[in-house]
């Protein structure tokens, strides 16, 4: 599944509702590796089947590796969250991935003030 394909109604209601609840569920673990971390959006394929969680952290891409491990560690109480809480036919498997979109801008943007001080 690409970052930028076509949603369809169904999917965008069910990635903003699978956001919500894993954010809300976020807030809840203790987990200090999680702290810092945002889901930006879920992106959730036609078939349902599977989910890619779109997450930023403030403590940058160094602490990728150590987000993406605590997300498998914690990726079946997730579901399980998801299970209990949307009126879903099936529980789509969560994959989680880190969003780089931010990073590009803040680069970008980081570059443009450099080629222009003055402002």
């Amino acid at each position: 599944m690409k970052r930028n394909q076509p949603r369809y109604p169904r999917t965008a209601r069910v990635g903003e509702l699978l956001r919500e609840i894993v954010a809300e569920e976020l807030r809840q673990v203790d987990d200090e590796r999680l702290e810092l971390v945002a889901i930006t959006s879920v992106d959730i394929e036609p078939g349902m089947q599977h989910a890619i969680v779109w997450f930023d952290t403030l403590a940058g891409e160094e602490a990728d590796a150590e987000v993406l491990e605590a997300f498998g560690e914690l990726r079946w109480k997730l579901q399980a969250a998801i299970g209990r809480q949307a009126r879903l036919k099936h529980t789509p498997e969560l994959r989680f991935r880190p969003d780089d979109v931010q990073r590009r801008a803040e680069r970008i943007d980081s570059v443009l003030r450099d080629l222009n001080p003055d402002d």
